[in-house]
């Protein structure tokens, strides 16, 4: 019987537990944290950091409860710090508590909130439309308007960082285009497999302190512009036309979509997408393939004059951006050539001579006209020469001449019949 006792007196000892309890123990609320700072490193790099809470229990492992305004980018650590890159161009807060645990159902200590305001100066002083490139993955090329309170006669001056600079660097290329302000800095891709998913610390402002600084995170994996690629060789092989290009250096070719455009001299224009990397295995190409690539272009003609270019943009598999196009290659053309000069020329001849071919013939049928039909005398005119109302003086001329025409003509008459006689003695 003693097995049964002590089993009996086991489960005392548990009810009795429960009992005094009365179920499982209410989560306790730690206190707030102490010494919560801000400060900014780099350009763009905001770190909050503070001290554990002050009386915190002892059998507390405590977690810390983070978030941004309005509920953002929550996150539950040990560590006593958090950091995150966002542009200083508006005021940004963060609020910390501490708890014994990772649940986010548990109800942390008193929220403290700790903001840092953005740079003094006029906010409509500030540039605008601040925009970066990334030409190639080997330089960097960004821009932007002057602010609608900014002096014409600003100085501008560009700062930039990323993880790969132990400090921060001043572009020296600034220029002006219209309108727009630029600069350009080397920024070339390493090795590193990492360094695509780094961003870019921008900051834009006067050194004379009259405008308000711009700010602007720029991450590697977007706004990607490679340079446009090389055409090295133009083909027909059983009927269909082979274009071969180089690549643009610093990219792999997964990574690339490419657009062919071939205008034809029959006004066609034909568009083909290639998205996926291209290899012909044809032996007209060159056995070194490597960084090149080749389409086959169907429905062109080899006795028609055909002018092909190419341009090349980014793809998703391996950047955020695939909307920014590279400019277009330099145009080759294959096939019969049109003689320009030839062309030109009978289209300067040509209506000329119409022209005067049109002329000659209206001369040749108005003459032809007289010959067919020629004009009738108006005698309504001769008799009123005759019989009209005119003076004197002007019938006695009209008279006149009527007579001397009659005395001519009998006086020829006379001197042909003379003539006939005497050719027929």
């Amino acid at each position: 019987m003693e097995r049964p006792a002590r089993l009996c007196g086991l489960w005392a000892l548990l009810l009795c537990a429960v009992g005094r309890g009365g179920g499982a123990a209410p989560t306790e609320t730690q206190p707030p944290v102490t010494n919560l700072s801000v400060s900014v490193e780099n350009l763009c790099t905001v770190v909050w950091t503070w001290n554990p809470p002050e009386g915190a229990s002892p059998n507390c492992s405590l977690w810390y409860f983070s978030h941004f305004g309005d509920k953002q980018d929550k996150k539950i650590a040990p560590e006593t710090h958090r950091s995150k890159e966002v542009p200083l161009n508006e005021k940004i807060c963060l609020q910390v508590g501490s708890q014994c645990s990772t649940n986010e159902s548990e109800k942390p200590s008193i929220l403290v909130e700790k903001c840092i305001s953005p740079p003094e100066g006029d906010p409509e002083s500030a540039v605008t439309e601040l925009q970066c490139v990334w030409h190639n993955l080997s330089y960097m090329k960004c821009s932007w308007l002057p602010g609608r309170n900014a002096s014409p006669d600003t100085n501008y001056t560009l700062y930039y960082w990323h993880s790969n600079l132990e400090k921060i660097h001043q572009c020296e290329k600034i220029y002006k285009d219209n309108q727009y302000f630029g600069c350009s800095f080397d920024l070339t891709k390493v090795k590193d497999s990492s360094f695509e998913k780094n961003s870019v610390q921008i900051m834009v402002k006067d050194n004379a302190g009259k405008i308000r600084p711009s700010f602007k995170i720029v991450p590697l994996t977007s706004r990607v512009k490679p340079d446009p690629p090389h055409i090295k060789k133009l083909f027909f092989h059983n009927g269909n036309l082979y274009v071969q290009w180089e690549d643009p250096q610093n990219f792999i070719s997964r990574c690339l979509s490419y657009e062919v455009q071939v205008n034809n001299s029959q006004t066609e224009t034909l568009v083909f997408n290639v998205k996926d990397e291209a290899k012909c295995q044809n032996p007209e190409f060159e056995r070194n393939m490597e960084n090149t690539s080749c389409f086959m272009v169907p429905g062109v003609l080899p006795d028609t004059s055909s002018a092909v270019r190419i341009r090349v943009k980014t793809n998703e598999f391996c950047y955020e951006d695939d909307k920014l196009w590279s400019n277009w290659s330099q145009e080759m053309t294959i096939g019969k050539k049109r003689n320009s000069t030839l062309y030109i020329t009978m289209l300067l001849i040509v209506p000329v001579i119409v022209a005067g071919a049109i002329i000659v013939l209206l001369v040749y049928l108005k003459r032809l006209k007289i010959i067919i039909f020629p004009p009738i005398p108006d005698p309504g005119k001769i008799f009123k020469e005759m019989f009209g109302d005119q003076n004197d003086d002007t019938l006695h001329w009209k008279k006149y001449d009527i007579y001397e025409k009659q005395t001519k003509e009998e006086t020829d008459s006379v001197v042909l019949i003379e003539n006939l006689k005497k050719a027929s003695q």
